[in-house]
């Protein structure tokens, strides 16, 4: 709904309108890396489907209202992004390991932990974002970085950045969570001349120093 408001907003006005859709559009992906051209592999009754189903929704709004109404419109597909001043407890799974870590609980792992994600810095993404809306290129647009960690993996990145005595505590999966999640993003490299620059190992300390500074405020 929001969507669908803010498209007639930039149609009555004329503005040129971004939508920051998400690689959750590819579901529990059959293809990988997952290009921008892979309609999805996605239940629309799963537990989870609210917010699949909603992105891909608002990203048919959005062509509609560009075919049918001349509005100006960019699409980003954004990947797992991380950074500092993300909310503490939003669930998340880099904020999740680098929280409790921080905090000296076990890192919760969902599954056997083999489930992978690649991980972008906020500061990429942002770059991305702004070059789309600069270009002349409607999308969508994979923004993401193609480095792709499993969770376990994931989780000796957090422990050597933050303790390397953390453990780890293994949970039941979660219901139609993907098995991989990898950006395709050579479109966004030869269109928009756009790749993120910070790997993991360069952000995450960045972000656990904000966390640091945040949890210990707490106390």
């Amino acid at each position: 709904m929001g969507t669908l408001n803010m498209l007639g907003l930039a149609k009555r006005v004329g503005a040129r309108f971004l939508l920051t859709s998400t690689s959750e559009v590819y579901g529990d992906p059959l293809e990988h890396p997952q290009k921008e051209s892979y309609w999805g592999h996605v239940n629309p009754i799963g537990v989870r489907s609210c917010y699949d189903e909603g992105k891909r929704t608002a990203e048919t709004l959005t062509m509609d209202y560009h075919r049918a109404a001349g509005v100006e419109v960019r699409i980003a597909r954004i990947f797992n992004t991380y950074g500092p001043r993300m909310c503490l407890d939003d669930g998340r799974v880099v904020s999740n390991f680098v929280a409790q870590a921080l905090r000296k609980q076990p890192m919760t792992v969902y599954g056997d932990g083999k489930q992978t994600r690649s991980f972008q810095y906020v500061s990429d993404l942002v770059d991305g974002l702004v070059t789309l809306m600069e270009s002349n290129h409607i999308g969508p647009f994979n923004l993401g970085n193609p480095g792709e960690f499993t969770m376990l993996e994931l989780a000796q990145v957090v422990k050597e950045t933050i303790d390397p005595g953390a453990s780890v505590e293994f949970k039941p999966n979660t219901a139609d969570d993907p098995h991989m999640r990898k950006p395709d993003i050579s479109k966004a490299k030869s269109l928009l001349n756009w790749e993120p620059k910070i790997s993991l190992k360069q952000g995450l300390p960045r972000m656990v120093s904000d966390f640091q500074k945040r949890i210990m405020e707490e106390k």
